[in-house]
């Protein structure tokens, strides 16, 4: 694995083209898709060594675009790209033949030392074991995540689900996740 061909696969434009644009001058040759669809036609026609995937896609998830990825393209590792990170959705995404599990934000030098681990074959570790309990916000945080995969991405229903207000729900989603 040279690890100079890539497919950023994210439905926020502006980050995707910038991290494709800063990715391309440090020598790598980049494919772009904005969801699961155009993901899957690229990985089967490009067959990229690497797909950098974003956890939340307008339609499916990036588990689900890993999953079909690793079909139509066994040889290409997976990077799971997220700003709604968790240790479920980490174990998830690691045990379902992820290579690594990166939180946003992060910048093209730290995805290049990410792809050169998996260059040198070393797989992402588990998220540490927090020491005792974790806090209430960070229960909460995991509980919100769970459920809202659990209901598909759909954030009126997940709502539904926990007994909020969709516009509570959103606003909890909107910040980031606690530390410990």
């Amino acid at each position: 694995m040279t690890g100079r061909t890539l497919l950023l696969v994210d439905d926020d434009e502006a980050f995707r083209e910038r991290m494709a644009r800063a990715m391309r001058t440090r020598g790598f040759e980049v494919w772009t898709a904005d969801g699961q669809d155009s993901a899957l036609r690229a990985a089967a026609t490009h067959r990229p060594e690497v797909a950098i995937i974003d956890l939340r896609l307008p339609k499916g998830s990036g588990h689900e675009v890993a999953r079909g990825i690793a079909a139509a393209s066994p040889e290409t590792r997976l990077v799971i790209l997220t700003g709604y990170g968790s240790i479920a959705s980490a174990v998830e995404a690691i045990q379902g033949g992820v290579d690594q599990y990166l939180s946003k934000p992060l910048d093209a030098d730290e995805l290049v030392a990410a792809i050169d681990k998996l260059e040198r074959g070393r797989r992402a570790p588990l998220p540490p074991a927090t020491e005792g309990t974790p806090s209430l916000a960070r229960a909460e945080w995991e509980h919100i995540q769970r459920v809202l995969g659990d209901s598909g991405g759909n954030v009126s229903e997940a709502a539904r689900r926990l007994g909020i207000a969709r516009r509570t729900l959103q606003l909890k989603l909107k910040k980031y996740p606690p530390k410990v």
